[in-house]
Order: structure tokens, then sequence, then C-alpha cells
């Protein structure tokens, strides 16, 4: 194909490839917090299915991202469904009981995935596709490169988050700082914001702080709960 002969076609590439590295550190933080509880086995299957399928998601949001954004109210309840996310996954019961077992654990770590990367991909794609110009074969072939980004950056953060578990609670606070940028990217609020620009990082701040207080006390109540079941 002559397009791929061209300057431009490569420097595109490595432009969309570049973006991918900069956009994939928050969706490895949720597949490592995602996928923790599993056994090692399940644990790379999520990772591999769970980046795979995100970078296919991410190919099909960018084709219809400009009409998403449009959509008033959409990343307020993006925003909203990240947060949950986030206080589920640092909440998440059996997170110190060991392992989840079978294949709901597996299931469940993957759906999670899938659904944080959703919220998450909603506006960075619209770097991704400027990168593109509109060229789906160029489109596809960046954000496949990016999965093995994805995957490395996911098997290294659980490794990380088994070593120092306090890398837990900064992930679940970036997953809600993310879900409070959503929130305030909403078409709704640009008016708002326009006025009072310090709202975008409040909103943001205040996601995290309640992914983390809300997550906490699932946590604790969850281990009081266990406790007095033995």
């Amino acid at each position: 194909m002559e397009i791929l002969q061209t300057p431009l076609f490569w420097l595109a590439l490595a432009k969309i490839v570049w973006i991918n590295i900069l956009l994939s550190g928050d969706n490895a933080v949720v597949i490592a917090l995602a996928a923790r509880a599993l056994p090692p086995e399940q644990q790379k299957k999520a990772v591999l299915f769970g980046s795979g399928a995100a970078v296919v998601l991410r190919v099909v949001l960018t084709v219809v991202a400009a009409k998403l954004l449009s959509l008033r109210f959409l990343q307020i309840i993006g925003g909203v469904l990240l947060l949950w996310i986030g206080v589920q996954l640092l909440g998440d019961e059996g997170g110190d009981d060991g392992p989840a077992e079978g294949v709901g654990g597996l299931g469940a770590a993957i759906r999670t995935i899938l659904i944080a990367d959703l919220v998450m991909s909603l506006d960075n794609v619209i770097a991704v596709a400027a990168a593109a110009h509109g060229d789906t074969l160029l489109l596809i072939l960046g954000l496949a490169l990016s999965i093995p980004l994805v995957i490395f950056g996911s098997a290294l953060m659980i490794k990380v988050m088994e070593r120092f578990p306090l890398i837990i609670l900064a992930g679940a606070a970036l997953i809600g700082w993310v879900g409070g940028e959503t929130v305030a990217g909403d078409l709704s609020l640009h008016a708002l914001l326009a006025a009072r620009p310090w709202l975008h990082h409040g909103l943001a701040a205040a996601g995290a702080a309640l992914v983390l207080l809300i997550g906490l006390w699932m946590k604790r109540r969850g281990a009081a709960r266990a406790e007095g079941a033995h």
C-alpha cells in the first residue's frame, strides 16, 4: 500500500502511539486494581482480555467520540459510574480474604475493566482521532500497538501493589480524580466552569476524596463483618 510508504503516515502513527502511552497510565491502574484479587493464572487472563477488549472498545469509541461528547449529562453519568467503580475496587470485601475463585471473579474483573475504560476514554479518544485525521487504518494500527503497553503496565502495577499496599489507595484516588474530571467535562457544566475555573480541579479532588472515604469505610465494615462471622 502506497500510504504505508509515506513519511506522514509513520509520523501520524508515532503520534498515536505516543498519545496512547500518555493515556494508558490510568487504564493500567484500573486493570491492576480489578485483577489484583484473582489467582495468578486468572490475573494474566484478566490483564490480557481486559487490555485487548479495552483497545478494541477505544477504536469503536473514537469513531463516535465527537457525537458522544456533544450529548449533555453523558459525562456526568460516566463520571459517577467511575466513582462507583473506584469505591468498589477499594472497598471490595474479597480483596483481603484471598484470591477470588472461578469464572465469576474473572468475568467480574474484565467487566469492571471494560466499563471503566469506556468512561475514561470518552474524552481521551478525541486526541487520538485528531492525530489519525480520519484514517481508519492508521487509527487501528496505532491503538493495536498500544495493547502491549497497557498489558505490560498493568502486570507491573499488580506487582507494585502486592509489594506496596499504599499504592492501592493512590490508584483508587486516581480513579476518583478522573471520575471528578469526567463530571467537570460535561457539556452542561461548561458555562459554570468557564466562570469558575477552579471548580474543575475542585470536582476532581472531591471525586478522589469521595472514593477514598466511602471505599475505606466499606472495607472496614467488610472486615468487621468477617470478624463477627468467625
